[in-house]
């Protein structure tokens, strides 16, 4: 279905691409068709939609604003689409779904193993990112849905499931720490330190306690990695410091403890996420219900 103004999509596509010519190339056209669209909407606009750069093309403040109409115009599209296929009796969709790495290991695959089992002819796209980045993906209309950790707020972003968890040590079974029900930074702090590198949203939750409590502390090592720390605290080289969420089957094998951080106990949201005004598709619609219910288990199992 494409029920909608060529230019339309083709101002779409110049968006994401930044470059006539790119946006030219994935739409299988000739530049200059693509050009000509884009010239004869902004004359029926009345204003420039795009800077003209010798890097490329940079969106004005009216391509901004632009944008969030095509935005809503193309998703809807796709709802009204999988609503006319599902009166033909066509079951059916595609979800482009973001999630941070760590939920790769548990979460999502329970999430899709859910969604395979009740609604076999949805295809879902995954594709794992830092929690900022899916905020952006979610907005800019990359992603029908992003799960994340402490996702910004923002009027364009829309919650439809969250949960808190408690950040907690993570180390291996063997550990002097491993028997304790729960720990403080400072006891974590007399052994080696395995951290998050500043672009994950942990880092922000852990650095405060590393420069009240962490003088003596050693970091041993500091990644972007979410499955890299908990690899080396399993293998015994220091403490990491995570939520419970993907260590259901390390703990449940005696390899890995887990051990909430106690003052301060320190809450994280895990908060799944669609662009705002958007009506969902059904098959959107469904992995969102699915999200919500995993969520909600999650939470209540944590310990």
């Amino acid at each position: 279905m494409s029920i909608h103004a060529r230019s339309i999509r083709y101002f779409d596509a110049i968006r994401r691409a930044g470059s006539i010519r790119e946006a030219a190339r994935q739409l299988h056209v000739d530049s200059s068709a693509v050009n000509r669209q884009l010239l004869n909407l902004e004359e029926e606009i009345g204003t420039p939609l795009f800077e003209r750069l010798p890097s490329g093309l940079r969106l004005t403040e009216a391509g901004r604003i632009f944008t969030r109409h095509v935005l809503t115009v193309l998703q809807d599209e796709q709802r009204a689409k999988a609503e006319i296929e599902r009166l033909m009796g066509i079951e059916g969709g595609e979800v482009k779904l973001g999630a941070v790495e760590g939920l790769s290991l548990d979460f999502l695959p329970l999430v899709l193993d859910r969604v395979m089992q009740r609604h076999p002819g949805i295809t879902i796209h995954t594709c794992t990112m830092g929690s900022a980045d899916i905020a952006d993906q979610v907005r800019a209309g990359d992603v029908d849905i992003g799960i994340g950790f402490g996702l910004p707020a923002h009027p364009e972003l829309s919650s439809v499931g969250q949960g808190e968890f408690t950040l907690g040590a993570i180390v291996a079974a063997g550990h002097p720490l491993a028997g304790r029900r729960s720990v403080s930074f400072a006891q974590c702090a007399a052994y080696p330190l395995i951290l998050a590198s500043e672009d994950l949203a942990l880092h922000a939750l852990v650095a405060p306690l590393l420069e009240k409590h962490g003088a003596q502390a050693r970091l041993i090592a500091q990644t972007n990695s979410i499955e890299l720390m908990r690899q080396l605290a399993m293998r015994g080289h220091g403490v990491a410091f995570q939520t419970s969420i993907g260590l259901a089957k390390m703990r449940a094998t005696g390899r890995l403890a887990y051990l909430p951080l106690k003052a301060p106990v320190i809450r994280v949201r895990l908060q799944a996420c669609i662009r705002s005004a958007r009506s969902l598709p059904p098959a959107v619609d469904a992995v969102v219900a699915i999200l919500r219910e995993e969520l909600s288990r999650l939470q209540g199992e944590q310990f």
